[in-house]
């Protein structure tokens, strides 16, 4: 029996699983994040492996039983960064005594797409951290739209979003902005209730600014205006997403599937983005997933191996 290990390296978490040829689960696990363009290769190589050998452990595999490690990471996107992370972890699993049989490294969108749609054409639009919208067409041509990070993009995104709450939260303790029901929620969640607190936890103490996200979030389902205001400016930003996708897939109908807990839990964000497709873009249609990103690193190294991508 061939065996195959698919991750799904976040900016957050790591999803691990370990399936057969069969496509059949054998096992799943969890670690830290593996965005590697921040983190370093070394750290995220350490956390790969360690998910890699729990697998191997609890599924009872044996190193040669294994045909291959699929991992799709935040920061893969390039090529030239994707090649460094295989290149690092491959090493690192050789000063492990280890040496994986294949090693394939693609973006977090990538996989996704391809568990989303086993292998079909459609669309993967991602929101969580960060966000990017990947595509293919009925040829298995791939089409990105965004992806550019958080310092020139990440539109609709927890970082996006986050900042802006905090930028509303900074206007209002100047009086340049509205008062916010965020005010509250930053003081009840981070003890945060002046200018000089909120400057000292950003620039010094490296606040997770997408962490914000869900107060925000909050506050809008408690009716605040401003943060209403935020979350469909963000949305307006993911439907330009699928505007521009679907002028590159020459599609009728396009097949979408979200992922991310922003967009794919019911919140005030999601159900806006969901109403907003419905009413001006009737072309797209939002369908589940049928299998989640770390199964669909899988699905890639099958698929990968017998020449199908």
């Amino acid at each position: 029996m061939k065996y195959y290990i698919g991750l799904d390296g976040g900016g957050t978490k790591t999803h691990c699983v370990l399936a057969n040829e069969k496509k059949e689960k054998v096992h799943e696990c969890f670690g830290g994040p593996a965005n590697f363009l921040m983190l370093g290769t070394e750290p995220v190589s350490q956390t790969l492996y360690s998910l890699v050998k729990e697998c191997l452990q609890k599924g009872n595999i044996r190193y040669g039983e294994l045909e291959s490690i699929t991992i799709g990471a935040t920061g893969a996107g390039r090529k030239i960064d994707a090649d460094r992370l295989e290149s690092e972890f491959r090493k690192f699993c050789q000063s492990k005594e280890f040496k994986p049989r294949n090693v394939f490294v693609d973006s977090d969108a990538r996989i996704a797409l391809e568990g989303a749609f086993s292998g079909r054409p459609g669309c993967i639009m991602i929101a969580g951290t960060g966000s990017i919208l990947y595509g293919k067409d009925v040829k298995g041509r791939l089409y990105r739209v965004g992806g550019f990070g958080r310092f020139i993009g990440d539109e609709g995104s927890g970082y996006m979003i986050g900042k802006k709450g905090l930028v509303a939260v900074a206007r209002a303790f100047d009086g340049r902005g509205e008062t916010t029901i965020m005010q509250n929620l930053l003081l009840q969640t981070h003890n945060i209730n002046t200018p000089e607190e909120l400057i000292s936890e950003i620039y010094k103490n490296n606040f997770d600014i997408a962490s914000f996200a869900p107060l925000v979030l909050q506050a809008a389902n408690q009716g605040d205006v401003t943060a209403r205001k935020i979350l469909e400016e963000e949305c307006d930003e993911l439907l330009l997403h699928l505007a521009a996708i679907k002028r590159k897939l020459l599609l009728n109908t396009i097949e979408v599937s979200l992922v991310g807990s922003l967009i794919s839990n019911p919140n005030f964000f999601s159900n806006l983005l969901h109403e907003r497709v419905k009413s001006k873009m009737p072309e797209i249609k939002i369908t589940a997933p049928e299998n989640n990103p770390a199964m669909g690193a899988v699905l890639y190294s099958i698929n990968k191996l017998a020449g199908l991508i």
